[in-house]
């Protein structure tokens, strides 16, 4: 009876994950599809906690004392990831996700190596030891990758980490976990080698650490994404080890999505996979090459007034809208144009902020109407078209040179045309490059007026200054 009710209920946890996901594809629909994946969660961890009761009785020494801290961990990670899910400001999601991303993968690295060293897996056969093993080692790999992510994004490893022969050294490490891992087949048949467990997930580790410190952060939407469908697969894997369909298919959604996400979002960057990990993106020469001209400042007021008798502005937010907190009064402004009978959009590009859909996230906290919100392919054609266009906080994905600049790290990169709209503002807090270190061709443009300022404090005068026409 146990038995039946455990597989029921990994049963229904599954469609609840697949209905959820489903759900999580409009933003419309997504705060349902969190809760219905979030129920799947329960029911599934509830079933876990069943083969507590259908266990043999030669398994049942430790099971009291086993139960209790699998409670305590249970309650220590739902309090923890409640308090900080609760504080987190939105400028901290990025890092946020990376951590729980990280949390995931080390789990299913924790499964490995708790079924390696207890002989499990190798009681159970090649097959599953092998299985074990390669979860293990996408799972360690996911689980330092994700933690110097977040440590890049939150800003507490400044430096990037690059020397000449890091490639060879990567490689290096990845045939030395091969080999780890291939002693431990050898040799497991025969009893249990802590020692080459233990070597293969050193070397996993260091190899995530070394695969990460390199890569810059205007790559990291995409190494987020990787870690995320890494984390997925590892957890497919551990899943079969422990013959759990609930882990099999939630990380095999999780995996194939996160990967499918990862192409796509290379491929919005006119770049590969492998491009994006292996190469030294910013390191070299920005390729600016001398850009002609000087950036121009105008005042909030100014520019607010310029857009508020236009007929249409479209508006591209970027990560420094986040730091700023400023996307509240970003629509109070565009209600104030709105009634003023100017057409107002939002442009997003794949990779603004720094993880996959950061600024759809930002602009729904405001409240913003998803049917002004659109993608770069649906708005591209309409920045011709447009009176002004309004950045705020975006850099490299409105940088020209990747379309003119043949010498730029960027070259090739589609980015969103607001060099085509007949002015331009950028809303920035100094003259510094982008994420990347690529120097801004927009804003040395004849169209272009830079706003200095934080983002907040910007939109709050261009509210006053619209506001003091009195017809607003």
């Amino acid at each position: 009876m146990v038995s039946f009710l455990i597989a029921a209920a990994f049963f229904v946890a599954t469609l609840l994950f697949i209905y959820g996901l489903k759900r999580m594809a409009s933003p419309v629909t997504a705060p349902s599809g969190i809760r219905v994946a979030g129920w799947g969660m329960v029911i599934a961890v509830a079933a876990a906690f069943l083969y507590a009761f259908d266990v043999r009785p030669a398994a049942s020494e430790h099971l009291g004392t086993n139960f209790l801290l699998a409670l305590v961990a249970l309650g220590i990670g739902v309090a923890w990831a409640w308090r900080s899910g609760k504080r987190v400001e939105m400028t901290g999601m990025p890092q946020m996700v990376a951590l729980y991303n990280g949390m995931g993968g080390g789990a299913a690295a924790a499964i490995a190596a708790v079924e390696l060293y207890s002989g499990n897996a190798q009681h159970y056969g090649f097959v599953v030891t092998v299985l074990a093993l390669v979860g293990g080692l996408i799972g360690a790999v996911a689980l330092s990758g994700s933690v110097v992510a977040w440590a890049k994004l939150d800003g507490r490893l400044n430096r990037t980490l690059r020397f000449s022969t890091q490639q060879l050294v990567n490689g290096g490490l990845l045939a030395l976990a091969a080999l780890f891992a291939l002693y431990v087949l050898i040799v497991g048949a025969g009893g249990v080698p802590t020692t080459g467990i233990t070597l293969f997930f050193i070397a996993a580790l260091v190899l995530g650490v070394l695969l990460t410190t390199p890569i810059g952060g205007a790559d990291m939407p995409v190494v987020i994404s990787l870690y995320n469908a890494f984390t997925g697969l590892a957890v497919a894997f551990e899943g079969f080890v422990l013959q759990n369909p609930a882990m099999i298919i939630a990380g095999t959604v999780v995996g194939s999505a996160g990967t499918l996400l990862t192409f796509l979002m290379a491929k919005a960057m006119n770049r590969s996979v492998s491009n994006v990990i292996f190469s030294n993106f910013g390191e070299e020469d920005d390729g600016s090459g001398g850009i002609e001209g000087s950036m121009k400042s105008v005042d909030a007021s100014d520019a607010a007034i310029s857009m508020y008798y236009g007929s249409k502005v479209i508006i591209v937010p970027g990560y420094g809208l986040a730091v700023a907190q400023a996307q509240h009064k970003l629509y109070e402004f565009v209600k104030l144009l709105q009634k003023q009978g100017v057409e107002v959009a939002f442009a997003i590009h794949p990779v603004a902020g720094r993880m996959p859909g950061h600024m759809n996230v930002l602009l729904a906290e405001a409240g913003i109407p998803y049917d002004i919100i659109h993608d770069l392919e649906d708005i591209n054609e309409e920045f011709a078209l447009s009176d002004a266009a309004l950045v705020i906080g975006a850099n490299d994905v409105v940088n020209p040179a990747a379309r003119t600049n043949e010498s730029s790290p960027i070259y090739g990169m589609p980015i969103l045309n607001v060099d085509y709209a007949q002015q331009a503002f950028v809303v920035k807090r100094g003259q510094g490059r982008g994420y990347s270190g690529v120097e801004n061709e927009l804003f040395f443009a004849d169209n272009t007026h830079m706003v200095y300022g934080d983002a907040q404090k910007v939109m709050v005068e261009m509210i006053e200054a619209v506001k003091s026409l009195g017809n607003a």
